[in-house]
């Protein structure tokens, strides 16, 4: 089973930095960040997750309105790590080729191969605001970021591996023939000339994509390491599992390559009823602004609008998170859940799976969605740091490791080699 933190502090529930075991103060706190780090890298934790976004104000998830660029604050914890998988998001709207491949590459040297790029598309047509630029259609923003994923690993395989072979004898600092320059023209990007940073450790990255839809189920089975989704129902994730690696061997690719990881918020406590009253403790202090404008921007369109205690309305197909949307909806059918139930749902997990339990009664879901063939692992979302995270680790991680689920000492020194994946071979320019 491979984990990951997706860490998003003051915490994932909207109300979570409002409990108080979490950790809000002198925000942000580079030493909170170290110590999760800590704790993920003693549970032998394949990586620190970090998602991203450019928006902010007042009625923000509070994990959004102010934090580090992710890029600097995990070159930062290279310092102080080992061995733990650091991944950053980054966006293929709103960035260009030659800037992303080089600060992935840097931080991969930094990190002596543990760095992984999760690639967005940049949902939120409000991103767009602070560029000065129109936000594209959602099929578009998949075509962009398609080419500029090419254009990145093109990019990377600029030089040979044992290019940089400084002989002060000979004054010679590089190879002859080593450079193999780029020459990529796309519709969206163009690219001639090489990186001036030697090749990735890693060869590339390890290559992280989290659309669900459509377009974003193919663009992961043609280019993802590992896909991270959203799914709350065992039948609908193994549906989603199987899909995902028959389009990745459709592409020629090894389906074991292709890492599908849900994200999963586990709310743990020593019993089921210690846990219980702990959601609803976070539920109780949800601050009803920040939810309704989380739960609006999932489904595309203003819910403050629609009775509270009514049904959750049909809504119009929106260009924003359409298979996040497309989830909650039919989640809110299944389950027939009023707009204040499915309000709840997604202050706290965003329609990831949401666990509320003691630690055997987590580690049973685990267990069951990992060998039924819904997941590889999971990408942890735990609802405040750093107490609800360290309870996961101390608790639920011991029991997925007597059970031989996960592992009890790291599997090699790269990132890709920790998850078991192959390492990409140079290609020509």
């Amino acid at each position: 089973m491979r984990l990951g933190v997706f860490v998003q502090v003051p915490g994932h529930h909207v109300a979570g930095w409002r409990h108080p075991e979490a950790t809000s103060h002198g925000w942000p706190n580079l030493g909170l960040m170290q110590r999760i780090a800590r704790t993920a890298e003693r549970g032998k934790f394949d990586m620190f997750f970090l998602g991203d976004g450019f928006a902010t104000g007042y009625d923000e998830h509070p994990a959004t309105i102010g934090k580090f660029e992710p890029l600097t604050l995990l070159s930062a914890l290279a310092m102080t790590t080992s061995r733990l998988g650091l991944a950053a998001t980054a966006s293929t709207t709103y960035a260009e080729p030659y800037h992303v491949a080089r600060a992935f590459a840097s931080l991969d040297h930094l990190s002596a191969g543990r760095a992984a790029w999760n690639v967005v598309t940049t949902a939120y047509d409000k991103s767009a605001a602070v560029f000065g630029r129109q936000h594209p259609p959602h099929a578009e923003r998949y075509a962009i970021a398609e080419e500029f994923v090419e254009a990145c690993r093109r990019l990377w395989d600029s030089w040979d591996d044992d290019a940089f072979v400084p002989d002060k004898e000979s004054g010679r600092f590089v190879r002859p023939g080593s450079l193999h320059v780029p020459h990529f023209e796309g519709k969206f990007f163009t690219v001639h000339g090489g990186l001036n940073v030697p090749r990735p450790p890693q060869g590339h990255p390890v290559l992280i994509q989290a659309g669900s839809s459509g377009p974003g189920q193919a663009l992961a089975a043609r280019i993802a390491d590992i896909v991270f989704t959203a799914q709350n129902e065992l039948a609908e994730a193994q549906a989603f599992y199987r899909s995902v690696k028959a389009q990745a061997a459709a592409f020629g690719r090894a389906p074991q390559q292709v890492l599908v990881m849900p994200g999963v918020m586990p709310v743990v406590g020593r019993s089921e009823g210690e846990a219980r009253e702990l959601f609803a403790e976070l539920n109780r202090r949800i601050d009803t602004r920040q939810a309704f404008t989380v739960l609006s921007e999932r489904l595309g369109t203003d819910m403050s609008r629609h009775p509270f205690d009514g049904p959750v309305p049909d809504l119009p197909q929106t260009e924003n998170l359409k298979s996040r949307a497309a989830l909650l909806l039919q989640m809110a059918r299944r389950e027939q859940l009023s707009l204040r139930e499915l309000y709840y749902r997604v202050a706290a997990a965003r329609g990831h799976l949401l666990l509320i339990g003691n630690p055997v009664q987590i580690a049973d879901v685990l267990e069951r969605w990992f060998l039924a063939g819904a997941a590889d692992g999971f990408n942890v979302m735990p609802p405040f740091f750093p107490a609800q995270f360290d309870a996961l680790v101390d608790l639920v991680l011991p029991i997925l490791q007597e059970r031989g689920l996960f592992r009890t000492e790291y599997a090699g020194a790269t990132l890709r080699d920790c998850l078991g994946l192959c390492r990409p071979p140079l290609r020509d320019a």
